[in-house]
């Protein structure tokens, strides 16, 4: 009961430090890194680079570092992105070039791109017959923190006639706020301590890429998971030039189309996870990347506000259909004590494909001249992914509950 109790409430924590520390790392760039930027006279051509710097950490890092946490323990990596997370905001501080603001979000990028990995994969060891829905509750419980991000920055930069040094002393709070109850509760227990000893003599880092990298399975998961953030990422920039340009829509309409993701996804994701653990991750999958195929398909042939709002909000099912049950079929496919590995790997895939499809889509759009062409092209990469899940015999996914 002790030990149940322990796990409940190591979760709890581990989501009241997700929110804050994604509230922090998303309020250090949305609304504020643009202007900011800006206002270092950053070269237009590098605006990019500076946006992106924080995406590389992503796929530098999320697999050493889920590897050093199945040998040294996930406690102390998540404590180790705490500190990241609270010292970062605080060297914006310190800016006064945009190539400074680089370096900077470069470093604060390593922050999320520990954590996120590592403590899907401490949820997935706690919670063996049940983590579909346990790692989708603390990623919605992330989501919260990155929605409520945009407004509250937005508002102290309103409030502050633009004070960006006010705004990151905020995001400063929030990262330490994460640091402190981490420092607080995460503790590794005497026997985790021993296991993990065991570890580093029986097994190195690198055999460990070796054996998730061999794994098809592993392959295959992440292979749908980046075909989900590769059409994300470019649904979440291109959209907003749709609604603007071809459908003529006010900034208002716009924010309330693309925001309904935002609003879908945190709900239904604790769902979804739970219903993965009912029948298995395979037919969720599956039906997910058709689901969010379909309203990409049609989103480039209508103008009508209600029309796009309900598509936008069918692909947030879909999108939170795929990606509740993604890391727990990854942990399927991996043995405890590769856990961590497996997360990083998948983390990394992920990073790649939210990377590529910006870029890739922003190409088909130059060559076609037309959203028709690019969105076709997210569609039937999805609808290829769940071609790829449906048939491979590879994926080892099973009813747990």
């Amino acid at each position: 009961m002790c030990e149940a109790g322990d796990k409940e409430r190591f979760f709890k924590v581990l989501c009241v430090v997700g929110l804050f520390a994604i509230l922090s790392s998303t309020m250090s760039k949305n609304p504020v890194l643009n202007p900011f930027a800006k206002s270092l006279g950053t070269p237009t051509p590098l605006l990019g680079v500076v946006a992106a710097a924080s995406t590389v950490p992503g796929i530098l890092i999320s697999l050493p570092a889920g590897s050093l946490s199945d040998i040294y323990g996930k406690e102390r990596v998540l404590l180790l992105s705490s500190i990241l997370f609270a010292s970062a905001p605080f060297l914006y501080l310190l800016i006064n070039g945009w190539w400074q603001l680089a370096a900077v979000r470069f470093y604060h990028g390593f922050a999320t791109a520990i954590f996120v990995p590592v403590a899907s994969a401490a949820i997935a060891e706690r919670f063996p017959r049940k983590k579909g829905e346990r790692i989708s509750t603390f990623s919605s419980a992330t989501i919260v923190g990155r929605c409520i991000a945009p407004f509250l920055g937005g508002y102290i930069l309103s409030a502050t006639n633009y004070n960006y040094h006010t705004l990151y002393l905020a995001v400063g709070v929030a990262g330490v706020a994460a640091f402190i109850i981490s420092s607080i509760f995460f503790r590794r227990s005497e026997e985790t301590r021993k296991r993990k000893m065991e570890s580093v003599k029986s097994r190195s880092v690198t055999r460990s890429w070796r054996l998730v990298a061999k794994n098809r399975g592993v392959l295959v998961t992440s292979f749908v998971e980046a075909s989900q953030y590769y059409t994300y990422g470019a649904l979440e920039f291109f959209l907003v030039g749709y609604l603007k340009e071809v459908a003529k829509m006010d900034p208002l309409l716009i924010g309330v189309i693309s925001g309904a993701q935002l609003v879908v996804i945190p709900v239904a994701k604790p769902f979804m996870g739970r219903l993965s653990d009912i029948i298995g991750r395979r037919i969720p999958i599956v039906l997910g990347c058709i689901v969010a195929a379909i309203p990409i398909t049609i989103i480039p042939h209508v103008t009508d506000f209600t029309i796009l709002l309900a598509l936008s909000i069918t692909y947030g099912l879909g999108f939170s259909l795929v990606t509740a049950a993604t890391p727990a079929l990854v942990s399927d496919q991996v043995t405890e004590d590769l856990y961590g590995t497996a997360m990083g790997f998948l983390a990394t895939i992920m990073d790649v494909g939210q990377v590529l499809g910006p870029i890739i889509t922003g190409l088909i759009i130059a060559v076609s001249a037309t959203y028709t062409s690019s969105f076709t092209a997210l569609a039937a990469i999805l609808l290829i992914s769940s071609i790829v899940m449906s048939v491979s015999k590879d994926v080892r996914t099973r009813k747990l509950m």
